[in-house]
């Protein structure tokens, strides 16, 4: 009979004291955890849903153009995407609780000053700097955060349901911020987004642990794992990771940097940055607008994106607990190209059959890239994956920073997005190709010499 190497002393000792009998508890802690982060992410997604459906509006009253309140969402997607990494290191140091109460209060500020705006340059502070800075701490960083601190079985089912906590938070106020927009105005649709996130934080500040060393608990399934605790998969705050927290995420980032495994991550995240937030996201409403479908029924849409985005994701945590992540992540690219690849034949004054087959796909292909690809990142880099995942994350939004500008850019050239969804389709088919390259037998071993 095996025993377990050292490795196990990392566990705190309060959750080893844990495992002596006691009253049987019905839920474990890390449930609850998931739950009120799972409420926190919709409450953070308020804005992801905005861009899209106020656009129109701020342009009618103030005259600005695509590209100007385009590069406002740009510059809201570089620092949504340079954050994360900073804020899993900040998570680590300061506590799960603080960064993300913090980063909700962001949003909330970002999106109610945005109704005092009346040039341009303050759109870009609000929609860009405040908003940027809290949903980047608020990112899906948080969600492979919580699933690999709380949880050492089920992981990937975890970050399904929690990245899917974004797209319930653009399913609950995008119809009302498009109801809204109209009438009354954009201003009260802002101030429904900031709502939405402010509400959220005494959830967070009461029942969101840091750690289940806090709750004097192991991680969900740990006992029934132990192997992935000797192996060192399992870490949780307060593992002794109390260095800068800048400095961590630098340091993590020359480590990942070494290892091709992470370049493949990343530009195949970029890619899908580009395709979701700053294409469809950003563009999908004023797109449809363009070809004289009210604002109202293209959020519909996007708002059905939404519905079967939740089903998707958590379809894919499910698929990735079990199948390769590589090929995954090939499969749901190569669909999202089809998919981008005939939109501009679909869109048209009323709603046909085929564009409501095209939002059912897109929806389910929406971020199911998530759960893969934290997986390969927790396999690769073992206790650095969430702030790999960061990094990764980063380049995601910096390719939907470049998408959201650059087709904003065509559509006031060209008058219209057809080459935008082309360009963007011919991207997806890259990423396929990219992400079933990605080496699995010799990935560990990559990763070895970058983290000594």
């Amino acid at each position: 009979m095996s025993t377990l190497p050292e490795e196990t002393a990392d566990i705190p000792a309060v959750a080893a004291a844990s495992q002596r009998p006691g009253p049987r508890r019905r839920l474990h802690p890390a449930w609850i955890v998931a739950a009120v982060a799972f409420l926190a992410l919709v409450g953070a997604a308020g804005f992801r849903a905005a861009p899209g459906v106020l656009m129109v509006p701020l342009q009618q009253e103030f005259g600005w153009s695509t590209t100007v309140l385009s590069a406002a969402v740009s510059i809201n997607l570089v620092l949504f995407g340079l954050t994360a990494p900073f804020a899993a290191a900040l998570m680590e140091r300061f506590g799960i609780r603080a960064v993300t109460a913090t980063a909700l209060v962001l949003i909330g500020a970002g999106s109610a000053l945005t109704v005092l705006v009346n040039q341009s340059w303050q759109i870009l502070l609000t929609w860009g700097l405040l908003i940027g800075l809290g949903t980047g701490s608020m990112a899906l960083v948080f969600a492979a955060t919580i699933a690999n601190n709380w949880f050492a079985k089920s992981r990937g089912l975890v970050i399904g349901i929690l990245t899917a906590g974004s797209a319930a938070g653009q399913l609950v106020f995008l119809p009302f911020i498009a109801l809204l927009a109209q009438d009354p105005g954009w201003r009260q649709a802002s101030l429904l987004i900031a709502a939405g996130a402010l509400a959220v934080v005494p959830l967070v500040l009461k029942f969101l642990r840091n750690s289940p060393a806090d709750a004097g608990v192991l991680p969900y399934g740990a006992d029934e794992l132990a192997a992935e605790v000797q192996d060192g998969s399992t870490n949780a705050p307060g593992d002794g990771r109390r260095s800068n927290a800048a400095v961590r995420a630098v340091q993590v980032l020359k480590r990942a940097s070494r290892v091709r495994t992470f370049w493949a991550l990343a530009a195949g995240f970029a890619i899908c940055g580009a395709t979701t937030n700053g294409l469809i996201g950003t563009h999908f409403i004023p797109s449809a607008h363009d070809h004289g479908m009210p604002e109202t029924t293209a959020a519909g849409l996007l708002a059905v994106v939404g519905i079967f985005d939740i089903i998707g994701t958590i379809a894919s945590g499910w698929l990735t607990d079990r199948f390769n992540p590589r090929v995954l992540l090939a499969v749901y690219y190569q669909f999202r190209g089809i998919g981008l690849l005939v939109l501009p034949l679909l869109l048209n004054v009323e709603v046909q059959p085929s564009i409501i087959v095209f939002v059912v796909i897109y929806g389910l292909d929406w971020v199911a890239t998530v759960p893969p690809t934290a997986a390969i990142c927790r396999e690769t880099f073992g206790a650095d994956g969430s702030v790999v995942f960061g990094w990764v994350f980063a380049a995601h939004q910096l390719g939907a920073a470049a998408a959201a500008i650059a087709a904003g850019a065509l559509r006031d050239a060209t008058g219209h997005y057809t080459y935008a969804w082309l360009g963007a389709a011919a991207m997806c088919t890259i990423a396929a190709v990219i992400s079933a390259t990605i080496r699995r037998n010799h990935s560990s071993r990559e990763a070895e010499p970058a983290a000594a």
